[in-house]
């Protein structure tokens, strides 16, 4: 009986022992050789000495279980990184009368405190949590000190990293100092206090690399796993900003480590391995590194392997294009300039941040500044009291990248191209020229005299065109150029509009293939008399495409009126429109995965072009799959401009009693009271985003019974978790499920009902082409079925057409 209590007694001390061991107490110091081990064992707290340290000794927290807790990454936080002890100084960390946590040695020097200056308690106690955070607590609760507020090299889940406190800058990250010293490093990471915009690493006090430029986007995204995201995220608390990491549920654990060579790295833990895994690096790489390609020239991060490339505009200053680039063309004031774009780049430092400006203020500061020779602009989070961020540059860029997953539009100032000419050259040619082109003028006259009347001809049609483009409008203030072909021109061109040569047909009329002299091929659209479209929607079209022009917009080459003809002439695109491929089963396995992603993201830019890097601001109102081109490189161009309409100055929002469109595609504001912004069109790139995933129309008789529509039936998916249900069987074998799931998660902000809920398509465009940016939430969309009036056949003729230009008119209601 006896022997029975005594071992009972003994088990009930043990457990006391392992309940308590997360713990320490002023009874109960720690000591080398002793741990305070977390409740789930995840850390560990104690002394460790690094290998060729000579004996030192400091406090930190490791992960525990680690085969080699020596080892500089598993060590997540240190308190007397600058102070060691020695083994032979008998150190212990303690808990003071005052409340203080202290690291002293056997001589009582202090080697360590927290000074806390709080009031004294005797029932204060230290505890490791599972989440690597070392807490000094009262038992209710309150928190006296902890080491998530003091970090060294390392942020954890969980953990505020503080960013700005009062608009200023304040904690820093510092590296070790080597790989088997704690000691303060050379590198420190933290918010750049001369703009409080960017993210940097410094060495010493000199810039190593900027991490990123705030643009907007609250954080990032990172696959740690095939089923699991890390997500980075800036939280807003009033006058202060915290980065903070989030693990996704199952995944594995992750954290923010900044090197002792100035690399500041996201890794997991790989359970299997028992070892760390680096999911993201900066800088990777010498192109990395701050200003590695010189004054105005930039580090290209789209190819194989980063190189050094010149700004547009730029020559290199010598074959090693690393010491920097120089104008081709030098900047006068006194003479022309003009601005180039360039898409997908981090932007340079050393800018000035202009508050409180729209794109066409910013663009018009830097335009009538001399000096300024670069903008760029970002709308902000909500979070942030000013929702702008006008950047400008003066003199010289540097550090700039270029990314395909990370960027934004930088607008370049360049001097016009000169037009040279020798005066005395002159003087001597033109006698001599006079002489030599007088035969061959008088020649000219006579052939003139025969094509008299096919000119005149011309020139009657052109002047009759000439006066309906430039009839009263909402385009009156245009001083485009209108590119006329004449009407017997386009009559060859298609061999008298045959059969043989059209292209396809649509409730506008047909498109034919024409070839015009020279052997140019073009796509000439002839507008029906019934077709709805008429001067006023051709006007439109056409001034709308002679003034815009981007990479992914349909390129129009020529106009036409004759009588009660009313012709578009277009760039050729020999592989029509996306819904020739999309919808049809025995054509659609030619769209796999990475084309439908480079279609998405195309289409994308393009509407971003329209809405906000124009010169004009455009509602397209009519964006769906038959109304995208395709080039032979399968690269999406937005075509039929008919329905668009113009934005002025700091409009936002227009209303329109005549809704123009197709079912499906309309945003429900627009349907229900004619109201219409960017984001009915982002409205449209979301269904649109959500048929190339899926393979399927918006009104698909598969969805006439269950779902009213495409947008349900994702929804559906999306709330059970089986989002990857939706991708079309013929790319789903092949398919990245990051990518996948950003598109559907992307569309589903964009159909969402409130309009203002929807992401600009400059947040679009950063959230497709990055994929670390971390999601909002997408709230449930409302769903449209057809009125009672409306038959299933009326639904797939209008959304179903063959046609890359239908326009469906509908009464608001």
């Amino acid at each position: 009986m006896g022997m029975i209590c005594l071992t009972i007694f003994i088990l009930l001390l043990l457990i006391c022992f392992c309940q308590s061991e997360d713990q320490l107490t002023r009874a109960r110091p720690l000591s080398p050789g002793n741990l305070l081990i977390s409740k789930d064992a995840v850390f560990a707290l104690g002394f460790f000495s690094p290998p060729g340290s000579n004996g030192s000794l400091y406090v930190g927290i490791w992960f525990h279980g680690v085969p080699d807790p020596e080892r500089s990454w598993t060590i997540v936080w240190v308190a007397n990184r600058d102070n060691p002890a020695t083994a032979v100084s008998s150190p212990k960390l303690t808990i003071s009368n005052s409340s203080d946590l202290v690291l002293s040695d056997s001589k009582g020097q202090t080697l360590w405190t927290t000074q806390n200056n709080f009031s004294v308690h005797d029932d204060v106690f230290l505890v490791l949590l599972d989440t690597g955070n070392l807490v000094l607590q009262l038992p209710n609760s309150t928190v006296i000190w902890q080491s998530f507020d003091h970090p060294t090299n390392t942020i954890l889940p969980g953990m505020e990293f503080l960013l700005i406190h009062g608009a200023r800058a304040a904690a820093r990250l510092k590296s070790w100092r080597g790989p088997d010293d704690p000691s303060t490093g050379d590198f420190s990471f933290g918010l750049d206090p001369i703009s409080n915009l960017q993210l940097v690493i410094w060495h010493g006090a000199k810039l190593y690399c900027r991490i990123s430029v705030w643009n907007g986007v609250l954080g990032g995204m990172y696959p740690s796993s095939p089923s699991s995201m890390v997500y980075q995220t800036i939280v807003n608390k009033g006058d202060e900003f915290y980065l903070e990491i989030v693990l996704s549920g199952g995944s594995p654990y992750s954290w923010i480590m900044l090197d002792h060579t100035g690399n500041m790295k996201l890794l997991t833990w790989d359970s299997n391995s028992s070892s760390s895994i680096v999911i993201s690096e900066r800088p990777k790489g010498s192109y990395g590194l701050y200003d590695s390609c010189g004054p105005n020239g930039y580090c290209d991060f789209t190819g194989t392997v980063p190189a050094c490339q010149c700004l547009e505009g730029f020559k290199a200053i010598s074959p090693n294009s690393s010491r920097g680039c120089q104008r081709m063309e030098p900047l006068q004031c006194s003479k022309g300039n003009h601005f180039v774009a360039m898409p997908e780049m981090r932007v340079p430092d050393k800018f000035v941040l202009l508050r409180n400006r729209s794109f066409e203020q910013c663009a018009a500061e830097c335009s009538q500044n001399c000096s300024c020779t670069a903008y760029a602009y970002a709308n902000l989070s909500s979070a942030m009291d000013d929702k702008s961020r006008c950047l400008v540059w003066t003199g010289e860029l540097v550090d700039t990248w270029k990314s395909s997953n990370y960027g934004e539009t930088l607008y370049l100032r360049l001097a016009d191209p000169p037009v040279k000419m020798k005066t005395n050259t002159v003087k001597i040619a033109l006698p001599v020229i006079a002489c030599l082109l007088l035969p061959v003028g008088i020649a000219l006259v006579c052939i003139c005299k025969f094509k008299a009347g096919k000119w005149q001809k011309k020139e009657i049609q052109k002047k009759l065109m000439l006066g309906y483009l430039t009839a009263s409008s909402e385009l009156e203030d245009t001083n485009a150029e209108f590119p006329f072909v004449s009407f017997d021109d386009i009559v060859a061109a298609t061999d008298n509009f045959s059969d043989s040569n059209m292209l396809g047909r649509g409730g506008f009329g047909k498109v034919y293939k024409g070839m015009l002299e020279g052997g140019k091929e073009v796509a000439v659209k002839r507008l029906s008399q019934g077709s709805g479209q008429g001067i006023d929607e051709f006007r439109n079209e056409v001034v709308l495409l002679v003034k815009l022009q981007h990479r992914n917009l349909v390129r129009l080459l020529g106009c036409c009126i004759h009588e009660e003809e009313k012709l578009l002439i277009y760039e050729y695109l020999p592989n029509k429109s996306l819904d020739a491929f999309l919808f049809d089963t025995s054509r659609k396995h030619v769209l796999d995965w990475p084309t439908r992603f480079k279609i998405v993201k195309g289409v994308a830019r393009g509407l971003l072009y329209l809405h906000q890097d124009s010169r004009l601001t455009i509602i397209h109102r009519d964006l769906k799959a038959s109304n995208i081109l395709l080039d032979t490189e399968m690269a999406p161009k937005i075509s039929d401009f008919g329905m668009a309409r113009i934005f002025g100055g700091n409009q936002q929002l227009a209303n329109t009693t005549r809704v123009v469109g197709t079912y499906g595609y309309m945003s429900p504001e627009y349907v229900t009271r004619g109201a219409f912004s960017v984001k009915s069109d982002t409205y449209s790139f979301g269904v649109l985003l959500l048929e190339i995933v899926s393979g399927l129309k918006i009104i698909s008789t598969k969805f006439i019974t269950d779902f009213p529509n495409l947008i349900a039936y994702t929804w559906r998916l999306w709330e059970d978790g089986n989002s990857m249900e939706l991708v079309d069987s013929s790319v789903a074998e092949n398919c990245p499920a990051h990518e996948v799931l950003r598109c559907i998660h992307v569309g589903l902000l964009c159909v969402q009902d409130n309009p203002n809920a929807r992401p600009l398509m400059s947040s679009v465009v950063f959230m497709l082409e990055n994929e670390t940016t971390l999601l909002p939430a997408p709230k449930q969309p409302v769903y449209y079925a057809p009125r009672n009036n409306e038959t299933e056949e009326t639904w797939r003729n209008i959304e179903g057409s063959v046609n890359t230009s239908t326009i469906t008119t509908l009464e608001g209601r």
